[in-house]
C-alpha cells in the first residue's frame, strides 16, 4: 500500500470543500485497509500507556461532519486498542438548561482530557459557528448581552466567535493540550444512500430522525458554514484536516495515520525514568518478592 501523506488532509486556508474529494480507497481492498487501520491503532494504544505515564499533555480530536458522516463509527474502529480508562468520549446534544447559563465553551472546557488521556468531542464547539450560524435564532437562546434578535447576530458577531474560538485553541494548547480537527467530508449522494440504510433495515431504524432530511435541505448552508470555520480557524497549534469519508474504512485509515504520524513527533513523551535509589534496589525488591511464600 503506497503511504499515505497526512498533509494532503490539512487546511492551509484557502479549501474549497467543491473542489475535494470525499471519496478515497487507495486502490486497496477493504481488508487491506483495516489491516492497515489494526497496525496504526495498536501503535496508538501504546503511545497513550506512554502518554499516561508522562502525564504532561493532553490529546483532544475533534470530530465534525454532517449527520451519517461517520463520527461513532470512527470513534470505535480507531479507538478500539485503547485502554477504555485512557479515552472518554463527549457527545455533545443541545445545551442543557445549565449549560446555557454559561458561555457557549464553558462544557466543552470542562470535558477537555485530563494529563495522559484522550479526550474525543463527537460534535464540539464547532456546532457553535455551524448549526448556529445556519440557524441563528438558536443563539437567542443564549441569553448574551445586547443580542435581542436575529438582526443583532451581523458578520461582526461571527468574526468575534471565530476569534474565541482561536484564542481557546491557542490557550490549551499552550497548557499541554494536543489538538486535533477532523472534518469527515462526506457527498450528499453518499448521506442520500445512509439515510436510506437507516430507514431500510430494522436495526438501524433507531438511528433516524425526520429532522435529518430537514437538516438536509439546508446541505449548502452547511457546506459553506464548514468552508468558513475551517478556514478561519485552522491553526498550526490546532489544525484542520478534511477526510473523505464516502469510504468509512479508508477515512478511519487516515485519520489514525495523522494523529500517529503527529505524535510520534513529541519526542519528550516518554516513560518516566525510576528514582536512582528505586533502581539500584530493584534486583532486592525482587529477591524480597521471591522468599513470599504463598
Amino acid at each position: 500500500m503506497k503511504e499515505i501523506n497526512t498533509e494532503d488532509y490539512r487546511v492551509t486556508g484557502t479549501e474549497k470543500l467543491s473542489e475535494i474529494d470525499t471519496y478515497e480507497d487507495f486502490n486497496e481492498s477493504e481488508k487491506k485497509l483495516k489491516k492497515e487501520l489494526k497496525n496504526i491503532r495498536k501503535d496508538l494504544g501504546d503511545f497513550q500507556d506512554t502518554l499516561y505515564a508522562h502525564g504532561k499533555y493532553g490529546v483532544l480530536v475533534c470530530l465534525q461532519g454532517m449527520d451519517t458522516a461517520g463520527k461513532d463509527s470512527l470513534i470505535r474502529e480507531v479507538f478500539k486498542d485503547f485502554n477504555v480508562r485512557g479515552v472518554v468520549v463527549h457527545s455533545f446534544k443541545v445545551p442543557s438548561t445549565k449549560e446555557k447559563k454559561h458561555d457557549y465553551l464553558w462544557r466543552h472546557y470542562i470535558a477537555l482530557p485530563e494529563r495522559g488521556k484522550f479526550s474525543v468531542f463527537n460534535r464540539t464547539h464547532y456546532e457553535n459557528v455551524l448549526v448556529t450560524k445556519v440557524h441563528p435564532e438558536y443563539i437567542l437562546g443564549e441569553n448574551i448581552p445586547k443580542i435581542d434578535s436575529v438582526e443583532d447576530i451581523d458578520d461582526e458577531f461571527w468574526k468575534k466567535r471565530y476569534n474565541q474560538i482561536n484564542d481557546f485553541e491557542k490557550h490549551i494548547s499552550e497548557n499541554g493540550t494536543i489538538i486535533f480537527k477532523f472534518f469527515l467530508h462526506l457527498s450528499k449522494e453518499e448521506q442520500r444512500q445512509r439515510l436510506l440504510r437507516r430507514i431500510e433495515l430494522k436495526q438501524k431504524n433507531w438511528k433516524f430522525s425526520p429532522g435529518d432530511l430537514e437538516e438536509r435541505k439546508l446541505w449548502d448552508k452547511y457546506q459553506a458554514c464548514y468552508e468558513e470555520a475551517l478556514n478561519k480557524t485552522s491553526k498550526e497549534h490546532a489544525p484542520w484536516f478534511v477526510i473523505p469519508a464516502d469510504n468509512k474504512n479508508a477515512a478511519r485509515l487516515i485519520v489514525a495515520s495523522i494523529m500517529m504520524e503527529a505524535l510520534k513527533k513529541y519526542k519528550d513523551i516518554e516513560e518516566p525514568e525510576l528514582d536512582d535509589e528505586i533502581k539500584a534496589n530493584l534486583e532486592t525488591f525482587k529477591q524480597e518478592l521471591e522468599k513470599e511464600t504463598t
